[in-house]
Parts: C-alpha cells; structure tokens; sequence
C-alpha cells in the first residue's frame, strides 16, 4: 500500500490536465496557470498542443507521448520529473487517459512515489450522459468498440445484460456500421447519439434503435457519443445456466447467499427466481 499526498513537498508531482473538447471557454484559470509553472509538457498530438497554447500566448517544450511511444516516453518523464523538472500530461481534447494514452504514466508514476494531481475540465462522455434523458445513477462507460465486427459483437454480447446505461465513442466514418451492430445485438432500446460537444454544431438525436435507418449518416460529422439505454427486461435463462454461474461463485469462495446476490445483479434475474431453483 502507498499513501502520496498530492501537495506534500516530499513527493514530486506530475500534473493531467483535462483539454476543451471543443469550446476554448473550457479551458480553465487552474489549468493555464499550472501550465505556466511547468518546466515542460507531454502531449498526445504535440501540434495539436501547440496550436492551444498559441491562443492562450503560452510557449512551451512540448514532447510526443502517445500510443505507440508510450512505454520509452513515460520512462523519460519519470527520469526528468525525479530530477526535480516540472511536468503536466495533456491529451487532444478531454481527459488524458479516457480513450486516449495517460494511464501507463500514471502507473509508473505511482511505482515512483510521484504524486498525480488531475487538473479538472471538459468530458465528452459526461456532457452526453446527464444530456442523454436517460438513467445517470448507474452507467458503464465502454469507449471504442472494437474495429473488427466479430470483436464487436463479442464485447456487446457480454454488455448485453448489463443494466446500466452503456455509452460508446465512435468515428464519424463508422457510425454507421456501429449504431446497426448496436441495434442488431441490443435490440429495441433508447438511445441518444451526440456529436460536436460544446462547438457551434452541437447536435443531439434521440430516438429507439430501430430508428436508426432514418438518420442521414452523410450529414454527421466531428467524434460521436453514443448514450444506450441499459438492459430493463429479465432475460430467460434456463435452470443449469443459473445453477451453473451460482456454482461457478460459490467455487471461487463466495458464500451461496453471496453468490445469489452477484448471478442476480450481473445477469439480471430476479433473486426470488433463483432461490427456487438453488435450495439456501
């Protein structure tokens, strides 16, 4: 166990700063202020970045920190901000380690004692959940599916009984393709498609499933949030399934009460329905 106290001046610190995902009024007092202090930045697109900070006048060194660079360029940050260099952690738009690359720093950070503080901004996940008219309390955030549609339809046939709110981000070019994959393994559920977050062109469509053929897909453009509603309905399973998962619990330590409650919750069954079947 680690305890690293953020502002504690015995642990060096390494700065995630949320970026506008569209609006430049997004971009707080809090996180233009840090980025003047930093010795230099990290950035997924560093021409993407240095195009930002032009129009707050910031001039900073910026170096690429991405997908495929990741591992040598976060152990790079480490060896830097472990000499006493001031950094912070940016990504295109939005949080830095939400669909985008960060984490891999952050575990290495923590490995070396370096505190992380988040600097707090714009996300399009959440401006699309509490806009979606649809249940906020309990959500599951997925992100990209899966290019391959086999894979796809793999990962939402194991999100399928979630009952949850599930929200996906998607390409404009595979929107299409997507929503019907969505469709084909959800079914009839509501959903809200969003696009173009705090820009001019903000654009929200609400709708069911099956009325997805009616969207002009060549109209849509910019990075897509799709909000879907969870699963309301208790599938039917049949008695050796349900005594099968409840067995699969209990075998990995669980008490039969216990693993009750989890085959419930996961696969949305009523716990009366499965009592009947496994005696207590």
């Amino acid at each position: 166990m680690k305890i690293i106290k953020s502002y504690n001046n015995s642990h060096p610190i390494i700065y995630l700063i949320a970026t506008p995902i569209g609006n430049l009024g997004e971009f707080s007092p809090r996180a233009i202020e840090i980025i003047k202090e930093m010795d230099f930045l990290g950035a997924e697109d560093t021409r993407n970045t240095n195009d930002l900070l032009h129009k707050f006048n910031i001039s900073k060194k910026i170096i690429s920190l991405r997908e495929h660079n990741e591992i040598e360029a976060s152990e790079q940050v480490i060896k830097s901000v472990l000499e006493g260099k001031k950094f912070a952690y940016m990504s295109d738009a939005g949080y830095p380690g939400i669909s985008d690359p960060g984490s891999l720093l952050v575990k290495k950070a923590i490995e070396n004692n370096i505190a992380i503080s988040v600097i707090s901004g714009s996300s399009a996940f959440i401006n699309a959940l509490v806009s979606s008219s649809l249940p906020t309390d309990h959500f599951y955030f997925h992100g990209f599916l899966s290019p391959k549609e086999n894979d796809a339809k793999k990962e939402l046939e194991e999100l399928k009984a979630k009952k949850e709110t599930l929200i996906f981000y998607e390409a404009p070019h595979r929107i299409e393709a997507t929503l019907n994959l969505i469709h084909e393994i959800l079914g009839k559920r509501h959903f809200s498609l969003q696009r173009e977050l705090t820009k001019l062109n903000e654009e929200k469509i609400y709708g069911t499933l099956d009325e997805v053929s009616s969207i002009d897909f060549a109209l849509l453009k910019g990075e897509m949030v799709i909000v879907v509603e969870g699963n309301t309905s208790e599938e039917e399973f049949s008695t050796e399934f349900i005594k099968e998962k409840v067995n699969f619990f209990i075998n990995k330590g669980l008490s039969k009460k216990d693993a009750i409650d989890v085959v419930a919750e996961t696969y949305n069954i009523k716990k009366n329905k499965i009592k009947d079947i496994i005696i207590l």
